[in-house]
């Protein structure tokens, strides 16, 4: 590996492991609050981190714990948050849902859901008005595709010339519904286009493909100042059983929030051997011996941090 490939790769291996632990943490009753795990979504959060410049903005939703960890660069600020801790990164007063780091460019994080979208289009057209040449990265789900405020927020940047990328990570999952059970599809990319707004698919989990794509990608939103949607097809990874009075044996729902007790730090940081799992990915990029040794670097980071 270069050194390039072996920061993204200590990076995405510390979104993992950061995770675990606070899995861990969470099984064991520790936290006042809800925490919305990302385990499988770690590789987006790399890229977007790397693809950022010193000026551009992060606007997240309330399911950021893989974009704050990338940014801070750690965990013990963040899980001090959790515990709701003077020395947490938001002094203990926003725990998850609502975490931003302004000090990294995460200026704001919203619990509402597509709250986000409009308020980074804002932030994106100060920053216009100001004549400043950064670039707002807006983050959200696909259940914030069917509020009102997508359309209209994509409709608010191309009118104004704003460069903003809005990240979609799509798991074709809500709560306990597939998207497919409960409304018809939505096509971001003719909604894009309606509009004249450009759009990328990503898929894969290649963190270093996908790194690649989305340094072009900012590029070409502060170049043409433009909109940019990216969607991400990605897989929360986790389960749980749901039962009801109408099936008692239990239906099987895509991991939401909350721990996740099938996940256990020390069977590692690869949860399934797939391209499901950004982190198989990159084990099978980078081979087994120079994987090895980046969890043990990073593991042995972590616990510095933490103890």
């Amino acid at each position: 590996m270069t050194r390039a490939e072996r920061r993204t790769a200590e990076s995405l291996l510390r979104l993992r492991l950061g995770q675990l632990i606070v899995n861990e943490r969470y099984k064991r009753g520790d936290f006042k609050i809800p925490i919305h795990l990302a385990l499988g979504h770690e590789a987006i959060a790399v890229a977007v981190d790397a693809a950022m410049g010193k000026d551009d903005k992060l606007v997240l939703s309330h399911r950021n714990v893989h974009y704050n960890l990338a940014r801070t660069n750690g965990l013990r600020a963040e899980l001090a948050e959790y515990y709701l801790q003077e020395d947490g990164l938001a002094c203990g007063k926003s725990g998850s849902m609502n975490l931003a780091n302004p000090g990294r460019n995460v200026l704001y994080t919203s619990s509402i859901l597509g709250n986000n979208l409009a308020v980074g289009s804002g932030i994106a057209l100060a920053e216009r008005v100001s004549a400043r040449d950064s670039v707002v990265f807006i983050v959200t789900g696909d259940g914030a595709m069917e509020e009102g405020s997508f359309y209209e927020s994509l409709l608010l940047q191309r009118s104004n010339g704003l460069s903003v990328v809005t990240i979609i990570e799509n798991n074709q999952w809500s709560l306990g519904s597939m998207i497919e059970e409960r409304r018809a599809a939505i096509d971001v990319g003719k909604m894009a286009e309606s509009l004249g707004a450009s759009y990328t698919y990503l898929t894969g989990n290649d963190t270093f493909e996908y790194v690649a794509a989305l340094s072009r990608i900012r590029d070409l939103a502060a170049r043409q100042q433009t909109s940019v949607c990216v969607e991400v097809g990605l897989t929360t990874l986790g389960h749980r059983i749901m039962k009801t009075e109408d099936r008692p044996e239990g239906k099987f729902i895509n991991y939401h929030a909350g721990a996740a007790p099938t996940m256990h730090l020390e069977h590692g940081p690869v949860i399934v051997e797939s391209d499901e799992d950004p982190i198989h990915v990159l084990k099978e990029a980078v081979g087994a011996r120079s994987f090895d040794g980046c969890v043990k670097k990073t593991m042995a980071f972590l616990n510095g941090e933490i103890t």
